[in-house]
């Protein structure tokens, strides 16, 4: 039996709670939160034991593993506190506040021989599943552009960091794991329009070392939830629907073997549109399966700590691009 523990169950963090106490062959001992209210309904529905200091839940509690889900701004401190109690960790993204940190962790992990997993949970977004196998597949052929779209109203949970190292971390590590490609280099505008002391409005634009193309726009400022990707290709467009977990294929039209001009005027000429059948399921719950099966099975880290570690890297590059108002190489 895995014995596990949530630190922070707030919103994100309640949801950790609720898989683990589902899982078979997983017991959720305990939780720890500052908040007394989320505490006691964490106990009304898990009956597990609650502590306001989760350093004394360490002390005291035998965990084979933990969740992390404070604020961005914690995570250093609680992850090092795990890590010296020979913990196994998930650290919902990002990694830390900075690279600094961000590498401690991965050393210290090292160092102490404990799972270390980083929460990108869109990898683990069916329908991000069925699109990397696909694309490895050769069904999009070279690809020119990945486009990723995330938007939102404000989030009350949200008050230390800014939408680059909230969301745009997310498309990032998308972006990367899709391609296979390594950034160049990136031009960023940012805003702070209406709710945040960070920056809540964000248009990014990248050129990987394989010449593909990457845009990432996102915000707290749109009176709606999006969350789309799209690749175009020689063969076509994929588009996800993140949200609704829909994949759809637009293929380009066969390629004549001679162009003439009236070709050239008219263009890429628009095909069959397919909608991919995708087998539906939670993402987060996937994410806890695999973190739970890395260490009862001592199988490989899907998202290691050196991927949220990347990603951080580069929404960092992304700040320092829109406060320099220029373009940031990444190499």
């Amino acid at each position: 039996m895995l014995k596990v523990g949530v630190i922070g169950v707030g919103r994100m963090g309640i949801n950790h709670a609720r898989i683990y106490n589902e899982f078979k062959g997983v017991k959720l001992v305990a939780v720890a939160d500052t908040d007394k209210e989320n505490l006691n309904k964490a106990k009304e529905k898990y009956s597990c034991n609650i502590y306001e200091d989760y350093k004394e839940m360490l002390n005291k509690e035998d965990l084979d593993a933990v969740s992390i889900a404070v604020p961005t701004k914690e995570h250093y401190k609680v992850a090092l506190d795990c890590i010296n109690k020979c913990i196994n960790l998930l650290i919902e993204k990002p990694i830390a506040s900075n690279v600094q940190e961000g590498e401690e962790i991965i050393e210290k992990a090292k160092e102490k021989r404990v799972k270390l997993m980083i929460g990108h949970v869109e990898r683990f977004n069916p329908a991000v599943i069925e699109l990397k196998k696909r694309i490895e597949n050769d069904e999009l052929g070279r690809i020119y552009r990945i486009m990723a779209q995330r938007e939102s109203p404000f989030p009350l949970r949200i008050s230390d960091v800014g939408v680059v190292i909230d969301l745009a971390v997310h498309d990032i590590d998308i972006m990367n794991y899709i391609s296979g490609a390594n950034f160049k280099r990136v031009y960023a505008e940012t805003g702070r329009r209406l709710h945040s002391n960070n920056e809540d409005l964000l248009l990014a634009l990248f050129r990987f070392d394989d010449d593909v193309i990457g845009v990432i726009s996102t915000n707290w400022l749109t009176p709606d939830l999006i969350r789309n990707l799209v690749i175009t290709g020689e063969k076509g467009m994929f588009k996800v629907d993140y949200l609704n977990q829909e994949l759809y294929f637009y293929h380009n039209a066969a390629l004549p073997k001679e162009i003439d001009y009236n070709r050239i005027v008219k263009g890429v000429e628009a095909g069959d549109v397919l909608k991919i059948k995708i087998n539906k399921d939670e993402p987060l719950r996937l994410e806890l399966k695999s973190f739970v099966d890395s260490i009862l099975e001592d199988k490989e880290i899907v998202t290691r700590g050196e991927d949220g570690l990347k990603a951080l890297e580069i929404a960092q590059k992304i700040i320092e691009s829109a406060n320099k108002n220029e373009i940031v190489e990444l190499k």
